[in-house]
């Protein structure tokens, strides 16, 4: 199984705790990815889905894993598939559903999301939020479990899950796509 991991903004594959879940992932045997997006500084939805794309090589035995910025970028990229194209399933750490009054966001909002076509391209849905994320109020976990039938998973004092927390570790991410891997091998 493939796991992809999308940035936040202003990150890179060596921000916070993307090369450890990378690491601890391939000792599981998942072949993992995280690649550098476009501009990461100044995010465009137009530049972040092509490279979303690009990036994607067996869509139907890939885990697309969030951070932040990169949880809109999945959820449009999803929205953006043909009709019976399906991941094996989407983490959307410290995920968000509107542009949460960053100016630099708002052109991932320019259309409503279609949540119910989302939906149709994965067979689950997990939210890790922080009740003290700075950026990300929690009412975007409710909004995720109404939506998308998202399992939230609410973790205490934990931030934003990225540097300025000295965020180096998640291991509820590892521990997701190990539960993920092994109900698929089970069918």
């Amino acid at each position: 199984m493939k796991a992809l991991i999308i940035h936040c903004w202003d990150g890179s594959p060596s921000y916070c705790w993307y090369p450890r879940v990378k690491q601890q992932l391939e000792a599981q045997g998942f072949e993992v990815s995280v690649p550098v997006m476009p501009q990461t500084h100044a995010p465009k939805q137009k530049l972040w889905l092509p490279k979303l794309a690009e990036t994607v090589t067996d869509l139907e035995n890939t885990v697309l894993i969030g951070h932040s910025t990169g949880c809109i970028t999945i959820l449009r990229y999803l929205e953006s598939l043909p009709s019976g194209k399906k991941c094996k399933g989407v983490v959307l750490v410290a995920g968000f559903t509107d542009n949460l009054g960053f100016d630099e966001l708002s052109n991932f909002f320019e259309t409503p999301i279609n949540f119910e076509k989302i939906k149709t391209h994965s067979p689950a849905f997990i939210a890790i939020m922080s009740d003290n994320d700075p950026y990300v109020p929690l009412k975007h976990a409710d909004i995720f479990k109404e939506k998308l039938g998202a399992k939230v998973i609410i973790k205490h004092n934990q931030g934003h899950f990225s540097d300025e927390g000295n965020y180096k570790e998640l291991p509820d991410v590892v521990e997701v796509l190990k539960s993920m891997s092994s109900r698929a091998n089970r069918r």
